[in-house]
């Protein structure tokens, strides 16, 4: 199970000893809300096939998604240091298997490991740069090239060309209206680069989506490269 997610993986022997007891293996439904923003967090999650998105929710009922976590991180690791509110609605993208620890007793093993907590900061600073690099993909570029980025990340995280996503869906995680992605979705599919059907949708054309796909992609990951190379 260790080897399953990149968080894991890295833990030192003495790290995976201690952790071991209390983690657990879950199957996450998709679409199930994990958190909602103010929830306390009482569970700390790392994904093994499942993908989560971190969304922020306005009061209109609208959400952007700002961050995705799949088997290269974990949500909740801040409760490790007392980071012990939700601060944005945690939703499963893809469904899938995970392990889940107490937060109680992770926050134990990381309090007595220097390795432990490095992880930790650092993967907190990546889930930053990724809500940064969101900002910034949404106020500037355009909604084909964001498909594209969001597409390969989900693509990178699920270890499958097959993702199951409705129209509906992608455009409530890249903020924008559903007739948007339809168009977008009709582009992609007349150029040769997806399939799709309803409510899935297969990249046939990884190069072309690649080449599509604007700049935010291969920042997020020389981001993670950086911060977390056992993720890549």
């Amino acid at each position: 199970m260790f080897q399953s997610n990149a968080i894991l993986a890295s833990l030192s022997d003495s790290d995976r000893t201690a952790l071991r007891p209390h983690l657990k293996a879950t199957h996450l439904e998709q679409k199930t809300v994990l958190y909602e923003a103010g929830d306390i967090i009482d569970a700390v999650y790392f994904p093994i096939t499942a993908v989560i998105s971190l969304v922020v929710s306005l009061a209109t009922g609208e959400m952007t998604e700002a961050a995705m976590v799949g088997r290269d991180g974990g949500f909740g690791l801040a409760s490790a240091l007392d980071g012990k509110v939700a601060m944005c609605r945690a939703i499963v993208q893809l469904g899938g298997d995970a392990m889940v620890c107490e937060p109680a007793a992770f926050k134990s093993a990381a309090m007595q490991s220097e390795r432990l907590i490095s992880i930790v900061m650092r993967h907190e600073q990546t889930l930053f740069a990724q809500a940064q690099q969101s900002t910034a993909c949404m106020a500037h570029h355009e909604v084909e090239a964001r498909l594209c980025r969001w597409l390969l990340r989900a693509r990178d995280l699920a270890g499958s060309d097959q993702l199951p996503f409705t129209q509906e869906f992608l455009a409530e995680m890249l903020g924008v209206r559903r007739t948007s992605v339809t168009t977008v979705a009709r582009t992609l599919q007349k150029a040769g680069m997806v399939k799709y059907s309803r409510g899935k949708i297969e990249i046939v054309d990884i190069e072309g989506i690649s080449e599509g796909a604007c700049e935010c992609y291969e920042t997020n990951r020389a981001q993670y490269q950086q911060l977390l190379p056992m993720a890549d």
